[in-house]
């Protein structure tokens, strides 16, 4: 269903910003936004996807990946079509530029806020996770979502790219918990020929939505060949560490996907030598991704060193936590950092 895009802003020349995220289309009659889900018809900017989810499943919290917030809980996840990156990577690129590659058609099931409350309450699920395809191109559906969702107890996560304005992060930040934001490469020119986007954005959102408050982790996923060198490896370690050495960075490995089918997987090798570079950098809690390999997707005290935890098998499917609820280690008395209840 068709719903108002309450995040823009009318122009004196007639056309209208869309204030969502930094792609800051500016629209006219007709026009639909870099997302191919934001619309301008009959002078108001609307949002095409309102109320339509692609995607729907109960996941394990850590398959966001969302390591440091509520382990071995649930989150029900909601994505639709569209999205305003167009990553020649992209791992779920049937829904998210479904509308750009198939004339602007819109698919997917009529799933209001209200049902979205409803089915995460009674699948036990803690928090709603806003994922598969880019949140904030569905701003207002989440927005919607995330507040009903609070007023009933549940947590909400943005699974992101991080192209968020302030304006749509200072509306976000009272409902929206944590953020898994991906910081997909240091270099303007990866972002730029292979994302469709800037650098620069990603980083202020970053920074921004830790200084509201909002629960923040970060995913790169490592390309050989393209973002894995020790020195673009170490820069983002930098700057996460800049921002705040407690934020967990979850280092993901590739497999052929969309339109970079001709890369291989990335090795194991690699992703352990961007978690030593990070470990090296300064951050408390690095991780390894989509690869089974249990010691580097564990949990450390950054203290005592012991492991306090332990995650094996997919994602998700085998999980001990030793900690209390306030993130306590066991062994020494550190407060891990994180969203623990």
């Amino acid at each position: 269903m068709k719903q108002q895009a309450w995040l823009s802003k009318d122009l004196p020349n007639g056309k209208i910003l869309c204030e969502a995220c930094s792609q800051a289309c500016t629209l006219q009659e007709d026009e639909y936004g870099k997302c191919g889900v934001r619309k301008v018809e009959d002078g108001e900017l609307k949002l095409l996807v309102y109320g339509i989810a692609a995607a729907v499943n109960v996941d394990p919290v850590e398959k966001k990946p969302m390591f440091h917030f509520l382990p071995r809980s649930t989150a029900f996840s909601v994505g639709t079509v569209g999205c305003n990156f167009s990553c020649k990577f992209c791992q779920n690129f049937e829904i998210s530029q479904y509308p750009k590659e198939h004339d602007h058609d819109i698919i997917g099931q009529e799933l209001p806020p209200e049902r979205i409350v409803a089915l995460a309450k009674q699948s036990g699920c803690k928090s709603i996770a806003y994922t598969y395809n880019e949140p904030v191109v569905f701003f207002e559906y989440t927005y919607d979502t995330a507040k009903l969702a609070h007023e009933n107890g549940l947590k909400n996560i943005y699974v992101t790219s991080g192209y968020e304005t302030k304006k749509s992060l200072d509306l976000l930040a009272p409902y929206v918990d944590g953020m898994n934001i991906d910081i997909k490469s240091f270099s303007n020119t990866f972002y730029k020929e292979i994302c469709g986007a800037r650098l620069k954005p990603v980083l202020e959102c970053v920074q921004y939505a830790h200084e509201k408050g909002i629960w923040v982790e970060i995913t790169t996923l490592l390309i050989e060949g393209k973002n894995d060198s020790d020195e673009e490896i170490r820069e983002i370690a930098k700057f996460i560490a800049s921002v705040d050495t407690s934020i967990p960075w979850h280092l993901s490995a590739f497999h052929p996907m969309y339109k970079m089918l001709d890369i291989h997987r990335t090795s194991l090798a690699t992703l352990r030598r961007a978690y030593k570079i990070g470990l090296q950098e300064g951050l408390k809690y690095v991780y390894v991704g989509n690869i089974d390999d249990e010691d580097y997707e564990s949990t450390y005290c950054p203290q005592c060193k012991k492991q306090v935890i332990e995650r094996s098998g997919n994602i998700g499917q085998f999980v001990t936590n030793t900690l209390d609820e306030n993130g306590t280690c066991p062994y020494c008395g550190y407060i891990l950092e994180g969203v623990w209840h």
